[in-house]
Order: structure tokens, then sequence, then C-alpha cells
């Protein structure tokens, strides 16, 4: 009788992460540079007098880690791994402004100051991604800077003015209940209508976003966050014979996240997760194997 074939795994195909409350999927990963599920654990050695060698041995402690790399960033992962859920859009077609607030000083965003930033009127074509910062220069004069140039080509060409990230050749006049045009980046600054009095140096910050068929925002960091427990579902690639390994780690737990931005790479997160036992199912993991007849 002949040996039977061997079963190699080879590959990675995806992994999926589930909800233990109920199944339902958060979502899956499908860019991936490789997958471990890593089961390891230690013998207790019965030793002592002069003897070389052990005794007896028992079985120790065994721990159960996942460790991917996965070189995409889909939102879920920022819950299960960040203790976050991020706020999605999936389609704006006028832009957004985040509510501008006073990050120095007082006086920026106030009656007598700046009432709010809208999207100049057909002028949404020109808005620009970065966080912006206004300060006053005057006690009615404001300048503008940004933080980044990354989408200065969208619609009217803009440039930074020098090293201090200045956005406009000249500063801009605020008039009680009138508007303001930045040229060039799509937006409005709105006095209010109260007799302009900033203070020189205060600042205010805001954010723009343009139009979008899908985009996501996430702040990480409050003490109140905390990563869920979830269940993970890894596929290996199917092999030419048709055999397929799966592995269904039932209850997983993870905390931490790497963002890396490298030269000319696509970011690559390695992202470990826990594995601990699940009651209800007696047991961590799931291991199947099958050659489809």
């Amino acid at each position: 009788m002949a040996l039977s074939e061997v079963r190699p795994i080879f590959g990675i195909h995806e992994t999926s992460f589930y909800y233990r409350s109920n199944g339902k999927p958060y979502g899956t990963l499908k860019v991936l540079a490789g997958s471990t599920f890593g089961m390891t654990g230690e013998l207790v050695k019965l030793e002592g007098g002069s003897f070389n060698f052990a005794w007896g041995v028992e079985d120790g402690r065994q721990t159960a880690e996942v460790t991917l790399k996965s070189r995409e960033y889909p939102p879920f992962l920022y819950t299960l791994f960040l203790g976050k859920a991020p706020t999605e859009v999936t389609a704006d077609t006028t832009g957004t402004i985040t509510t501008p607030e006073n990050s120095s000083g007082s006086s920026v965003i106030a009656n007598t100051g700046i009432g709010g930033i809208t999207v100049t009127s057909d002028a949404s074509d020109d808005l620009k991604f970065t966080k912006y910062i206004i300060e006053a220069i005057t006690a009615d004069t404001v300048t503008l800077y940004g933080l980044s140039d990354q989408d200065f080509h969208r619609g009217t060409d803009k440039e930074f003015v020098d090293d201090t990230l200045e956005l406009l050749s000249a500063d801009l006049s605020i008039v009680a209940s009138s508007a303001t045009a930045v040229s060039g980046f799509g937006l409005d600054i709105n006095a209010g209508s109260g007799t302009i009095a900033l203070t020189v140096g205060d600042t205010a910050t805001f954010i723009v976003s343009p139009p979008s068929t899908r985009s996501f925002s996430v702040k990480i960091g409050n003490p109140t966050d905390r990563t869920p427990e979830f269940g993970l579902y890894m596929a290996a690639e199917t092999l030419s014979n048709g055999r397929m390994v799966s592995i269904d780690a039932f209850r997983c737990k993870a905390s931490g996240m790497p963002i890396a931005m490298e030269e000319k790479a696509f970011s690559e997160a390695e992202i470990k997760a826990e594995v601990f036992h699940d009651s209800s199912e007696n047991g961590i993991c799931e291991i199947r194997d099958i050659n489809p007849s």
C-alpha cells in the first residue's frame, strides 16, 4: 500500500473577522503579506541531583497568538485593534469643512471674529484636503496656513507662499456680517455679526475634505476606548488539487496597530491578537482540511 498524499499548507487567501455575539462579519483582509497562528507551550521538567537528564516531564502553560501582516487598512481594523469605530461617509458631493475651533486664545472663532467657514458657491472643485490654521494678524485681518500641499493640484493649482506654509500672499480683511473668499481654495470666511475685534496672535483650526466617493475619520486615544473580543477565520490559498485549509479562532482580543509610511512602498502593519478559550465551543480554535471530490 502506497503512502498517502502529503498535506502541506500553501499561501494565504484571506482572513475574516466576526462578532462573537452573533457571528456576523466585521469584514475581511485580502491584501496580506502573511499570517501565523502560533500555538506554543512549555514542558515542566523534574530535575535534580547529579543526573544530566530530566526525571520526568509534564505539560506546562500554552499560549495562542495570531500574527497578520496586512497591507490594507479597512475601517473595522481601527475598531478591533485600536478600540475606536471610525465615522464613515459613503458619498459626499459637496465637500466637508469641520467646525472651526479656537486653538490659541478665543477671539478668532467668535461673534466679534469669524462665525464659520463655508464652501464658496460653485467652487467645491477647489476644496483641498488638509488642516488649515487661521491667525489673527491685526484686529480685523487674518493669515491662512495649511499643513500639507499634497492636494494643491485639485481645481485651481496653488502653492505655499514661503516656508511658513502661508497660503496667501496677502492678509484677509474680516468685515462684520460679510464673507471673505479664499481664492483658489473654495472657502468663504464668514465674519460674525459683531464689531470685529481680533486679538493679534490668536489662532483657530479646521479641516477640509473635497467631494468624495468614500471617506472615514477616527480619533484614537480616548481613555474610555476599549478593543472588543472577536472571532477570526483564516483561509490558506487553495492548492492546485483543490485542497483547502482553514482555521477558525473563536475568541480573540488585540491591542495596538502600527501604521507605516515608507518611501515608495505600501504600508504593512504587523498586527497581533491573542487567542483565548471559548467556553461555548470548549476550545480555542478549529482547523479544517478538505480535499473536495
